[in-house]
């Protein structure tokens, strides 16, 4: 199962990291939250979090069974005692079980406007990266502001688009690890969730 061309498209299959914990409830109907596993090529470990409607809770199968999971990558704002977050989420709209055998996947589309202007920097390792906020619309006159990377060329091609560029963005959804200093001068351990591009194009 891929994904299909629409404005906010995702596909991952991996392992069930927990049991689903409730989260929250909207317009009667109570949301969860998990998150799956999903190995890279390199062997590094992606762990995508996941918002579960509860009608989908009866397809989950318990912590550590493999699962493949189709929906939208949103965005919310989260606050806390050291002010606002934004926080990455996949939002399952269909979930299946998986087998054993089958290889995992993870493969997002957007199309989406470029809110603010790209951000090009270099590694110590002289790698290029562009760092880069999409606004993707859904319904009900919402959007979702998805941070992304880009690489090599595709970075140097977006740190030189203006704010407003509508870009088709294919790649696959990844977790980072990264420490934050906070206001009192404590390092906090943090998670960031952001679309790895394989292709950027300008629509």
């Amino acid at each position: 199962m891929k994904v299909s061309i629409d404005e906010n498209t995702a596909y991952i299959s991996g392992t069930l990291a927990s049991e689903p914990e409730f989260d929250h409830q909207l317009y009667g109907e109570e949301f969860y939250r998990a998150s799956v596993l999903v190995p890279r090529l390199s062997g590094t470990i992606d762990c995508v979090p996941l918002t579960i409607p509860g009608r989908l809770m009866p397809a989950l199968p318990m912590a550590g069974g493999r699962i493949a999971v189709s929906g939208q990558l949103r965005s919310y704002n989260r606050h806390g005692e050291q002010g606002n977050r934004l926080c990455v989420t996949l939002f399952a709209r269909s979930i299946e079980p998986m087998c054993e055998e089958a290889a995992p996947e993870n493969s997002i589309i957007l199309t989406g406007y470029l809110c603010k202007p790209a951000v090009f920097r270099t590694t110590p390792f002289m790698r290029e990266i562009g760092d880069i906020l999409l606004a993707c619309n859904r319904s009900f006159n919402k959007s979702d502001y998805l941070p992304c990377i880009a690489w090599g060329r595709n970075a140097r091609m977006v740190s030189e688009m203006p704010v407003g560029s509508r870009l088709r963005i294919e790649g696959r959804i990844q977790s980072r690890r990264y420490q934050k200093m906070l206001p009192d001068g404590m390092i906090q351990d943090r998670t960031a969730h952001e679309v790895s591009c394989s292709s950027i194009e300008i629509i």
